[in-house]
C-alpha cells in the first residue's frame, strides 16, 4: 500500500501541528507519514501538547520546526499540506514541490491558554477525528483534486 506524505503546518508548531503529527503517526502510520512545521516556529513545543503527544504513545522527538526545512534538497515531497490554525491559512504559503493537496483544518489554538488541559484534549479529538477521515478514503483511486478536496470537505463535515 502507497503511503502518503502529509504536512502539518501551524504558525507556532508547538501545539495542534504537533499533535495531528503524533496522531496521524500513530493511528495511521500503514497508509501516512506525518511531518509538521510552522510559519513562524516558537523554538518549543507547549507542555500540554507534549504530555498529551506521548500519551499516545509517541516517541518520535519533538521538535518546533520551520516550514523552510521542508523545502531543501534531501526534504520529502508531500501528498497533502494542511493548515490547522487560522494564522497560517491566512498567510502567504510557499510553493510546494509536486503540487500537493491543499486544505485548511482549522482548530482553536490551545496554546492561548497554556493551563488548560481540556483545551488541548478537544483540539486532539478533533484533529483525531479528522485523520481517522482521511486515512478512511479511498485515496489510491483518487486524483490530486479529488484527494484535495475530500481533505477540505473532511473540515467542514467536523466543524465545531
Amino acid at each position: 500500500m502507497e503511503r502518503y506524505n502529509v504536512l502539518f503546518i501551524c504558525t507556532g508548531n508547538s501545539a495542534r501541528s504537533q499533535i495531528a503529527e503524533a496522531i496521524m503517526n500513530t493511528i495511521a502510520v500503514d497508509k501516512f507519514v506525518a511531518y509538521s512545521a510552522g510559519s513562524r516556529p516558537r523554538g518549543m513545543v507547549e507542555p500540554l501538547a507534549e504530555q498529551l503527544i506521548r500519551q499516545f504513545g509517541y516517541s518520535k522527538e519533538l521538535r518546533s520546526k520551520s516550514w523552510d526545512e521542508f523545502h531543501t534538497a534531501n526534504a520529502p515531497t508531500m501528498d497533502f499540506v494542511i493548515t490547522v490554525c487560522d494564522d497560517a491559512a491566512g498567510e502567504a504559503c510557499p510553493v510546494w514541490p509536486g503540487e500537493p493537496a491543499l486544505a485548511h483544518w482549522g482548530v482553536a489554538d490551545p496554546a492561548r491558554t497554556p493551563d488548560d488541559a481540556s483545551a488541548f484534549f478537544k483540539a486532539s479529538q478533533l484533529l483525531r477525528r479528522r485523520i481517522e477521515l482521511l486515512a478512511a478514503l479511498p485515496l489510491a483511486q483518487l486524483d490530486r483534486l479529488a484527494r484535495q478536496q475530500a481533505a477540505r470537505n473532511i473540515a467542514q463535515e467536523t466543524s465545531v
